[in-house]
């Protein structure tokens, strides 16, 4: 039995994160990942993702950030071999190449105007989950990096319903979804109406030099600090 799953369909995300809550992470549930700036929040995304690859399922990244090609360029090497047709990227920059939705490897890449264009974005990601699963994943995970910037765009009531206008189809694709959030880059209000969108979280921090985290509301109480 792969890693990323257990005998009643759940996902095994602890691979990072040596958490028991994220050992049986049921389909559908979307994870905010919270921390200040520069504590490791996509590269833990991205990782957690990558160990689902690695076992065949599909993996979709929206970026706000890097462009579309340099999100492949990562994955690749983050997992050497992946099945590029199980990989799709919604490109939300606004300035990407818009003649084709696909990689010269075979990735699926859908090219939104802003991240703002929050229909623009539900289309890229539906589009996505479908070409994934005519490749044959019927099973995957999400990466949003980050909603910060989304953020930035519209506001926090905005983004709230779309993340859980999001839960609903990862739930009836049976896909997980992980959100990235700056938390030093909002309010204590903001921040605390965007959790309510989500199954759990999440939390990383910096001490004395060393990258922590711990797992909020997905299986009781909060879990204890573990390195990264």
């Amino acid at each position: 039995m792969s890693r990323s799953s257990d005998s009643e369909g759940m996902y095994d995300l602890s691979d990072p994160v040596d958490v028991e809550a994220l050992s049986s992470v049921r389909p559908g549930s979307n994870i905010l990942i919270s921390g200040p700036a520069m504590t490791g929040k996509e590269e833990l995304a991205l990782s957690i993702l990558a160990n689902g690859s690695e076992d065949g399922e599909g993996a979709i990244v929206m970026t706000t950030g890097d462009p579309a090609e340099t999100v492949i360029e990562d994955y690749r090497e983050r997992v050497p071999g992946v099945d590029e047709s199980r990989l799709a990227v919604v490109d939300c920059r606004g300035d990407g190449d818009r003649s084709s939705d696909q990689s010269e490897s075979g990735s699926y890449i859908h090219h939104v105007s802003s991240p703002a264009d929050l229909t623009g974005i539900g289309i890229g990601i539906t589009k996505g989950l479908e070409r994934l699963n005519t490749h044959g994943a019927d099973r995957g995970r999400f990466a949003l990096s980050s909603l910060s910037t989304m953020l930035t765009y519209t506001d926090k009531k905005t983004v709230f319903k779309f993340c859980h206008v999001l839960s609903s189809r990862f739930d009836s694709a049976g896909y997980v979804g992980l959100f990235t959030i700056d938390s030093s880059a909002h309010d204590e209000q903001t921040i605390q109406v965007i959790k309510q969108a989500f199954d759990g979280m999440i939390e990383l921090r910096e001490r004395d030099g060393q990258r922590e985290a711990r797992v909020l509301g997905l299986a009781g109480q909060p879990s204890d600090w573990h390195q990264l």
